[in-house]
């Protein structure tokens, strides 16, 4: 018997070391490497009523009840103080046909450029915030900021959703929102996505066939 499990254990061994060999991997410094990532457009006024949109791939669910979202801006962007002063924003999914409106938020400021105007977006009231949401996006998330919490390079502002609009031409004739058709994108080491095909669905994998 102990020889049995000696052997198994050998074996087992050799296995692990076989596959290790197979799988060789480079240890790198610390890195955001967690991709690929929803990439969104904020939209933020100011006390003034000057909105911007600002593109930002840092952004993501915190919790589910009550729904929560979190995004993390650098200080020195000019959003940053919007967002400080009056505590709200909007998350607005862009799709394929938006992605070059979605990079060029994220690399022209709006200490310079009028971004609805040059892009010709449409400005659309929330219903709960200041901020405007764009109409091209087929979905708006308004948020209230809760905490912001400052963690070096990027200050994170956790949010209270308050409300979510949705493009009804999204919807199937089950009352299905269906944003796979709208096609989204996705950022991955400096690049855009669209999402690929359906591979699977929640739960697919303990399924009774």
């Amino acid at each position: 018997m102990q020889g049995s499990i000696e052997g198994q254990l050998a074996s087992r061994f050799m296995d692990m070391e076989f596959r290790m060999s197979e799988y060789k991997k480079q240890i790198w410094n610390p890195g955001n490497m967690l991709y690929p990532l929803p990439v969104v457009m904020v939209t933020v006024t100011d006390k003034e009523g000057n909105d911007n949109i600002i593109t930002i791939a840092w952004a993501g669910t915190t919790c589910s009840d009550p729904a929560m979202v979190s995004i993390s801006v650098r200080p020195e962007r000019y959003s940053y103080q919007m967002l400080k002063d009056t505590g709200e924003f909007v998350i607005n999914l862009p799709t394929k046909d938006l992605c070059f409106a979605t990079d060029y938020c994220g690399v022209k400021s709006g200490r310079n450029v009028d971004k609805f105007k040059e892009l010709g977006l449409t400005k659309q009231a929330a219903k709960f915030v200041k901020a405007p949401i764009i109409g091209e996006c087929p979905v708006s998330i308004e948020c209230k900021v809760e905490q912001i919490l400052p963690l070096g390079s990027h200050d994170m502002f956790l949010a209270r959703v308050l409300a979510v609009q949705a493009d009804e031409r999204y919807m199937d004739d089950k009352g299905r929102f269906c944003l796979e058709k709208a096609e989204p994108i996705v950022y991955s080491h400096g690049e855009y996505f669209t999402c690929g095909k359906n591979i699977g669905k929640f739960g697919y994998s303990i399924k009774k066939k």
